[in-house]
């Protein structure tokens, strides 16, 4: 009992520890933290990787540096962060702002005028140190909803500056700023065979436990009926002072008998690390139901630099003549925690429920390249492609690739290849390597090789050789031809293509190239007229749009403007 308190006094003392400055920094934004997404958030194919500020489904806030420094990085996307800013910062760390409508007026000017420069909106730039400094509280950008965002927000991330490992923004002091004194819920535990010989509850497949909720607000599970190695998941969130939506928890820990046996914490973790979620989570569980069951075991070591020291990896052995109790913890970034206690006895009870007997020709070794061929067609593995070996379907009927199918998770992309030498040249450049359900078709990039079409895919499933002849689509301008524009402040235009996707997007307005904003979730393209090249008088526009395959669409028309607001022609 005293080894177990003082473990536990350790154990605390050591996660309050925080190496990082609590008052450098300010908040980003002067706004309560009522956080739409926290840090190591479960998200699909990736962990969250800031501190998502909710900003009441507003554009147009005011966003601050939160500390001296010099911008580093400006990236502007039509996905992913879509207008997006880092600042380096003396003390080693960097802040991004992320999903930004517009940025603060000198930082506009210097990226509108590269971005005429390179004609392009989607651009990515490295200023030197000292070529844009801020100080603390800057205006530097106004929120938005721009990119993979899925409503108006402020992405907001801290980063150490050397090792680019992404950093819990609470952990910089933004604790204080945001209130959490709601446990986090737990909405099912889940017990899961791991050794062959393993058997959980007459089951050896994945079972799940009932949970009774007591008094004092811990949980109590069914007790657990098992032999052989298993391990435990958990589907839990947590939702802060004022935020209506689920969030992710910051920590987990399980024990057995009182001694600790596995725990993570979302403190920091790289970049590169985030595709981990796909196997950190019961992966085919979450493809069939949409579940994120987070597996506090390992089966398969792997490099995700949020499990520390976890000798054990979560696998616990029941053995003959055993009782044995667990607790599962769970906790928010302010401590609040919610704990499930429970027992596993021994039982030599035979399975009832067994997973079906899945043996194929192609045993694909997870550490081994590996290589299959039928029908011309050819798929290559790399090494470390899946988290587990398994026997995989592989067949090709009627031009029809089957690899598998989506529930295994792919981590490093596998190559499909098609022989296409019998494809006409003219018919080849429109040519592509689909994945296809029985509901649409995907486009992959796809490239010419040696006489093979060639793409790269991390998804399991259905392949074949697909093509667009048609071409994109522009529709609904903003205004009707010749009218006049004095009144306006831009231009906008929807564009879309059917299959193969958009590749490029450009305009000119009397012969000069336009800068056209692009928001692929509404399909919107846009010119802002503040760009200042529009004409006095006549304006005559035209929009080029081309798809991934080279199909190509051009619309034109033409309106009037003048930049005298007391025109007798104004808004004719």
């Amino acid at each position: 009992m005293r080894f177990c308190i003082l473990f536990v006094l350790f154990s605390v003392t050591l996660w309050a520890q925080n190496p990082y400055p609590q008052d450098y920094f300010r908040s980003p934004m002067d706004i309560p933290i009522h956080p739409s997404g926290t840090f190591g958030e479960l998200r699909t194919n990736h962990f969250h990787a800031g501190l998502d500020f909710r900003t009441n489904q507003k554009e147009g806030l005011p966003v601050y540096a939160a500390a001296a420094g010099y911008v580093s990085r400006i990236k502007v996307s039509s996905y992913g962060y879509g207008t997006a800013l880092y600042i380096d910062h003396p003390n080693g760390f960097t802040t991004l702002y992320g999903h930004l409508s517009a940025y603060a007026p000198k930082i506009e000017a210097y990226v509108r005028a590269k971005q005429y420069e390179k004609k392009s909106f989607e651009i990515e730039m490295f200023p030197k140190p000292g070529e844009i400094t801020v100080t603390q509280g800057e205006l530097i950008a106004l929120s938005g909803n721009s990119g993979g965002s899925g409503g108006p927000h402020l992405h907001f991330e801290y980063r150490d500056t050397k090792t680019e490992m992404i950093i819990n923004p609470l952990l910089f002091g933004l604790n204080k700023k945001m209130k959490d004194t709601k446990p986090p819920t737990i909405h099912g535990i889940m017990v899961y065979p791991l050794s062959d010989d393993a058997v959980v509850n007459e089951s050896r497949t994945p079972t799940i436990i009932n949970l009774k909720l007591q008094p004092d607000g811990t949980y109590i599970a069914d007790r657990v009926y098992a032999k052989g190695k298993i391990g435990f998941g958990i589907s839990a969130t947590d939702k802060s002072t004022g935020s209506m939506g689920n969030n992710g928890i910051y920590k987990a820990e399980t024990f057995f008998n009182g001694s600790p046996h596995f725990s993570y914490a979302f403190s920091s973790f790289a970049f590169d690390e985030s595709r981990y979620i796909n196997n950190f989570i019961d992966y085919q569980r979450y493809y069939s139901t949409g579940q994120r069951y987070q597996k506090l075991f390992v089966r398969t070591p792997y490099p995700l630099s949020l499990l520390k020291h976890n000798s054990r990896n979560g696998q616990y052995n029941v053995t003959p003549d055993t009782l044995q109790n667990f607790r599962i913890e769970i906790y928010d970034f302010h401590g609040n925690n919610a704990i499930v206690n429970g027992t596993i006895q021994y039982s030599d009870k035979p399975s009832v429920v067994n997973p079906p007997k899945h043996v194929t020709p192609y045993f694909v070794k997870a550490a081994n390249d590996n290589n299959y061929s039928k029908n011309n067609v050819s798929v290559f593995i790399p090494a470390n492609a899946f988290y587990e070996d398994f026997y995989m379907d592989f067949d090709v009927k009627d031009s029809v690739l089957h690899l598998h199918n989506p529930t295994v998770p792919v981590h490093t992309a596998v190559t499909v290849s098609f022989d296409v030498n019998g494809i006409p040249k003219d018919q080849l450049q429109k040519t592509f390597i689909a994945g296809f359900t029985n509901k649409r078709i995907n486009y992959n990039d796809s490239y010419i090789e040696d006489g093979r079409l060639t793409a790269k895919v991390k998804l399991l499933g259905n392949y074949k050789l697909a093509q667009d002849v048609t071409p994109p689509k522009i529709y609904s301008p903003s205004f009707a031809e010749g009218k006049w524009l004095t009144a306006y402040d831009r231009i906008s235009f929807k564009i879309s293509d059917d299959l193969s996707g958009i590749a490029t997007y450009d305009a000119w307005l009397n012969g000069k190239w336009i800068l056209m904003h692009y928001d692929y979730k509404t399909r919107l393209i846009y010119h802002n007229f503040s760009d200042g090249v529009v004409s006095e008088g006549r304006n005559d526009l035209k929009i080029t749009v081309t798809d991934n395959v080279g199909n190509s669409t051009t619309f034109e028309t033409h309106f009037f403007r003048t930049q005298n607001t007391t025109s007798v022609e104004n808004n004719k």
